[in-house]
């Protein structure tokens, strides 16, 4: 756990959005911490006791289904919050975020992120701009996984990981794979063949390299960036401030 600097809080798109006055307000309150594959940062069915804004990493929104299996419904990485629902004020969350690509996140308690809203007016705007882009991708992904091939969600879902890591190689096991896109793993190493023989990706020991970012795009669906443009619009890349 370390104090974060404010450079790094202008990595998360929320953060950066703000005004600087408002981010030194809020900023005593953030706790850096490492994020853990795995880790489990919003458990279905219980109460949250803090926001976490993500800054590297990637988190995954999984939504459980009668038959008891389950699917990746949103991606939440540098551009994001986990913990929404407490802005929403609802009951304890009906779906799982765990954390799928590790990295670090901003922490701030559930009481001082419900201060923080009430005091500061930029932020809950900001907020509600950022639920509206999340329920765009929510949409999109659902229809993209009743509708699209898998080697289009596959290359959808590889190109949303790669632009919140910021980086062209990063760790994924083909069992988290076939979570997010909701087939059997069998289905993953085909779909990874396909890409790796048209030369867009490599695949081993549990890493994913992008080799050919622009032809990964073309094998993707519309939905890639359908959602890429509604976060673009609605909140900017980060932008670079001078600290003082």
């Amino acid at each position: 756990m370390s104090r974060p600097s404010l450079r790094t809080t202008q990595i998360n798109r929320i953060l950066s959005a703000l005004p600087r006055a408002t981010l030194e307000r809020i900023l005593p309150d953030l706790d850096l911490r490492a994020l853990e594959v795995r880790q489990m940062v919003q458990p279905r069915g219980k109460p949250l006791g803090q926001v976490i804004f993500p800054v590297s990493g990637v988190a995954s929104m999984i939504s459980m289904g009668d038959s008891g299996e389950s699917v990746e419904v949103a991606t939440i990485g540098c551009e994001g919050i986990v913990g929404l629902s407490l802005l929403l004020g609802a009951k304890p969350p009906a779906v799982d975020i765990f954390i799928q690509v590790p990295g670090e996140g901003l922490h701030l308690s559930a009481a001082a992120f419900r201060r923080h809203v009430e005091r500061e007016p930029s932020l809950m705007r900001t907020l509600l701009i950022y639920t509206q882009a999340l329920i765009t991708q929510v949409a999109q992904s659902s229809a993209c996984n009743r509708h699209h091939v898998v080697v289009q969600r596959c290359a959808r879902w590889l190109l949303q990981t790669q632009d919140r890591v910021r980086a062209d190689e990063f760790p994924l096991t083909q069992e988290f794979l076939g979570l997010m896109l909701g087939v059997r793993r069998v289905s993953v190493t085909e779909t990874a063949q396909i890409l790796q023989r048209r030369g867009l990706i490599r695949y081993q020991r549990g890493r994913i390299t992008v080799v050919n970012r622009a032809g990964l795009e073309k094998a993707a669906c519309d939905c890639y960036r359908l959602i890429a443009d509604e976060f673009d619009r609605l909140l900017p890349p980060p932008r670079r401030r001078a600290e003082r």
